[in-house]
């Protein structure tokens, strides 16, 4: 008979701890919260949250993820233009929200701290990189897309856009700027159509 180390993790505990971070997120930022604050406003230990997370950046971000994931719905039209521009609209919309803002700023405290970088692309761009090249590939397979498409470069070309005006130039990110987008790159990724 195998015994368990340790008390098994407590799925009402891991809420609270997320519930605890996310409130203080919106409340004063990332730059702001301490795993105290949040250890204190979750009723539990600073160790209990390390046991569970390795640093601030990583509860932060969960918190942050699992309370905002069902703003970004995963696409499955049947078309893979349709499908980029539903995530790419969804995107938009998310990150132009007061919610969605705070991806800014952890971008930004990701420049000068490298745990912050890490876990923001660990926990919220791979994954979505990873929806987006099942988008091309579904694409590709159905004929829509370039047999020999760059999947990864092609994902680049498609929201780099979006985060060039929200990070850099400040321009307008709005519908009508997410379809011009969409419809700019599939005039290259297209099967010749």
């Amino acid at each position: 008979m195998d015994k368990k180390i340790g008390r098994p993790r407590s799925e009402k505990t891991r809420q609270a701890i997320l519930t605890a971070s996310y409130d203080l997120l919106l409340l004063n930022g990332f730059h702001s919260i301490t795993v105290e604050g949040i250890a204190e406003r979750a009723g539990v230990s600073k160790a209990t949250i390390y046991k569970w997370w390795p640093n601030k950046a990583a509860v932060v971000l969960d918190g942050f993820f699992a309370a905002t994931e069902s703003m970004l719905e995963v696409p499955d039209t049947g078309s893979a233009k349709e499908d980029l521009l539903v995530q790419s609209s969804n995107l938009a919309a998310f990150l132009t929200s007061s919610k969605g803002k705070v991806i800014t700023e952890l971008i930004a405290e990701g420049q000068s701290d490298e745990n912050v970088a890490k876990e923001y692309r660990n926990r919220y761009f791979n994954p979505r990189r990873l929806i987006s090249q099942h988008i091309l590939e579904r694409g590709m397979e159905r004929g829509e897309l370039k047999k020999d498409l760059d999947i990864e470069l092609s994902i680049d070309l498609i929201f780099a856009p979006l985060f060039y005006r929200l990070l850099i130039t400040g321009e307008k990110v709005d519908s009508a700027f997410v379809e011009q987008m969409i419809s700019y790159a599939f005039a290259g990724l297209n099967a010749g159509k």
